[in-house]
């Protein structure tokens, strides 16, 4: 099975999504996600959930999960824009256990909330913060590395 046959079957599952297929990667609506995720995990035989991050765009956020079918040896990227005005998508906890704290990680890092996760809170910085440090709008002026705090000389 190759990355086209798992366009096609989505297609033919879901035959009013738009999406956009890059290579080894496809783009949906986030309110599409949890319905084809859900499909990929329980019929396409995507049973692993290695990676989720995002990207922050200035304008928007992607949210970008890497997911893996080793019976039928395939990665595939699956991509979901969201706005700024909204920082929300649904949790794939229920899909993959893995998607817990990779789903906590950005949250902490970049302020995307889970809907229905069952555990959301932040898994590295401290509790209080209010900031998300990977976001491109990140500006705390106790929180800039000094050079020497990094190997430097300066």
């Amino acid at each position: 099975m190759q990355i086209n046959d798992i366009l096609q079957k989505i297609k033919e599952k879901f035959p009013s999504l738009e999406t956009v297929a890059l290579p080894n990667a496809l783009v949906i609506p986030q309110s599409s996600l949890f319905e084809v995720a859900g499909f990929l995990k329980n019929e396409m035989d995507f049973e692993n959930c290695h990676c989720i991050t995002a990207v922050d765009r200035k304008d928007k956020m992607e949210v970008v999960y890497h997911l893996y079918s080793t019976c039928n040896r395939l990665m595939l990227t699956l991509k979901t824009i969201v706005e700024l005005n909204d920082l929300t998508v649904e949790s794939l906890t229920p899909f993959w256990k893995s998607a817990n704290w990779l789903e906590r990680e950005v949250y902490d890092l970049f302020g995307i909330k889970f809907l229905n996760h069952p555990d959301l809170r932040r898994i590295m910085n401290p509790d209080d913060w209010t900031d998300f440090p990977l976001r491109k709008d990140f500006k705390r002026l106790d929180f800039i590395p000094r050079p020497q705090t990094m190997g430097l000389k300066g």
